[in-house]
């Protein structure tokens, strides 16, 4: 589908480097010039208007989001799922980013040395009740984003998230975070994207929440699970605190 926005402007910019010698050489008329001039200035602007509008509209994506979300919600809740997703790197999956919904809610331990299959159903652990279900969620997409992995480190983390949320997606308007013992506090002021499907979100947490998750457990090539979530001030402020796991 053509972009209308690069149509217009090729157009303005033709008809006004046809008319401008033609009104100031032949007519000998000012003001026409001038305008002229001003319709190849608009077309430059639409050309540049062209290049930032997004390939796929704002309201594509909602849908595609939205039809995600219902799938695997009705899923979580004919298995009656609630347990508290988990995010694996991808250095635990051949190299693709999910998270699993175990079966069995409790601290049951990772096989490190075990790589997850792309199935849907999978074993994550030795024991035979360490059976979950693998999902694709908006924070593993947004991963893909990052040109490189950040470093360990919260302030290179905060970074990263700080450039996703702020910059490409524009949902946030700031990002702290701080270290805590074996867990990881996560402050978002001005948040504008909010949760919907109280079944989905429960498990794989806000989508704030799945992004910090997500680009947290690639950081640091551990398991992590969104432990709190709370939202203050209008819920403009978000709380997360994320539970790394060995």
């Amino acid at each position: 589908m053509s972009n209308p926005y690069r149509i217009l402007g090729l157009v303005l910019c033709l008809a006004g480097a046809v008319l401008t010698p033609l009104f100031y050489f032949l007519v000998g008329s000012q003001p026409l010039t001038a305008v002229s001039i001003s319709s190849i200035m608009l077309g430059f602007t639409s050309l540049a208007i062209s290049n930032a509008r997004p390939y796929i509209s704002p309201e594509a994506c909602q849908m595609l989001l939205a039809t995600g979300t219902e799938n695997i919600a009705a899923l979580l809740e004919e298995l009656g799922l609630r347990n508290r997703a988990v995010y694996l790197p991808s250095s635990m999956q051949n190299g693709f980013m999910r998270a699993i919904i175990p079966f069995v809610e409790g601290d049951i331990p990772f096989d490190s040395q075990h790589k997850l299959p792309r199935r849907l159903i999978v074993r994550y652990g030795k024991n035979s009740d360490s059976v979950a279900i693998a999902v694709t969620t908006p924070g593993n997409v947004c991963v893909k984003m990052l040109d490189t992995i950040p470093g360990p480190t919260a302030s290179d983390i905060e970074s990263a998230l700080t450039y996703i949320l702020t910059g490409m997606l524009d949902i946030a308007d700031s990002v702290s975070m701080k270290e805590a013992g074996s867990n990881i506090e996560v402050e978002v002021r001005g948040v504008k994207m909010h949760e919907s499907n109280a079944w989905f979100y429960q498990c794989i947490g806000s989508p704030v929440a799945s992004i910090a998750a997500a680009i947290t457990s690639e950081a640091l090539g551990k398991p992590v699970q969104i432990k709190e979530e709370k939202s203050s001030k209008g819920d403009t402020r978000q709380r997360i605190v994320l539970e790394v796991k060995d």
